[in-house]
């Protein structure tokens, strides 16, 4: 089979595609004959080797696969044709890869195998970062950074959903439009507006009651300054290759809180609180009233410039690898 290899760190010239041997499936787990994977920037970070617990190279990148179950191993209640996505945590960008039967779900007719790669890194960070881990009241302002992205598409329409009211940082006007038209109430330029200005206007000098922050860098510390009286921040990620930095008494005086999210690590520690929003996620997407925005798509040879239009945010919504 085809699989893409990272030889060493670095930029995105370490990637290449390889002839692997196709794995088989052991107890408790099944094959995928994969028809799309999930591209996600935390690949990225991996790949230059700046993803804290992320796998030492050479080492097949990929969090989440979506195909058809082609062979099951031992004591897997699960038959070959079935339509599924998986959580993988690596091993994704590949013609086939294995996966724990428990980390399943089932892809409707309705869904394209593109759609289905993009839901279960987004949607279930966006509910948990909006709802476990945030706490959102429906009555409640929450700012969501990188709005037209991934995560970012994902958390715009579960927490306008939720009747909270969203607010969303975009760089460009059509993401800015995208993120509207997913239920955004109020789009902030942050290439030109200091977002914390801005919402400090929108709100009447209330601010925001939660943010959710896959940036870090500068952008956490603002943050922090644009929320409100007891509001919170949920730290997701670092894309802009720089953990956050908070100086606490910001938080002291401000009664405010700052939340850290890691899917891979809550899944691997508590996975029944994960899975647990999988059948509301499910159900809301095959009934159409959430949507996977798909941005990109690349065939698997062309993984090198998948990540480099990630990395160069030149992407809306999910970027995806179709084998």
């Amino acid at each position: 089979m085809r699989a893409v290899r990272v030889s060493e760190f670095g930029d995105s010239s370490v990637i290449s595609v390889e002839d692997r041997e196709t794995p088989d499936p052991g107890p408790g787990e099944v094959r995928i004959d994969v028809e799309a994977v999930g591209v996600n920037f935390a690949d990225v970070m991996q790949r230059r080797g700046h993803y804290q617990g992320g796998p030492e190279p050479p080492y097949t990148p990929g969090m989440e696969a979506a195909g058809v179950i082609d062979a099951v191993g031992e004591g897997v209640a699960r038959e070959p044709g079935e339509r599924v996505v998986a959580m993988t945590g690596e091993n994704a960008y590949a013609e086939y890869v294995t996966a724990n039967a428990m980390a399943l779900f089932d892809v409707p007719e309705s869904m394209s195998f593109a759609e289905a790669a993009g839901f279960p890194v987004q949607f279930l960070t966006a509910h948990h970062c909006l709802h476990e881990w945030g706490g959102l009241e429906s009555d409640e302002r929450v700012l969501v950074h990188a709005a037209a992205g991934g995560v970012g598409t994902a958390a715009v329409q579960l927490a306008s959903d939720h009747g909270a009211t969203v607010f969303g940082t975009a760089s460009t006007e059509s993401k800015r439009d995208l993120a509207e038209r997913l239920g955004c109430d109020h789009t902030i330029d942050y290439t030109e507006t200091d977002f914390v200005e801005e919402i400090d206007d929108l709100t009447e000098g209330a601010g925001v009651d939660l943010v959710l922050d896959g940036i870090g860098g500068e952008t956490s510390a603002e943050s922090v300054e644009a929320l409100s009286h007891f509001g919170r921040v949920v730290a997701y990620g670092a894309a802009s290759g720089t953990p956050g930095e908070v100086d606490t008494a910001s938080l002291l005086f401000g009664n405010k809180s700052v939340i850290g999210f890691h899917l891979g690590q809550a899944m691997a520690r508590d996975p029944e609180r994960v899975y647990e929003a999988v059948p509301e996620l499910s159900g809301m997407l095959a009934a159409g009233e959430l949507e996977v925005v798909v941005g990109q798509t690349f065939d698997l040879e062309d993984a090198k410039a998948a990540h480099d239009a990630l990395e160069n945010r030149e992407t809306q919504g999910k970027v995806v690898l179709e084998p």
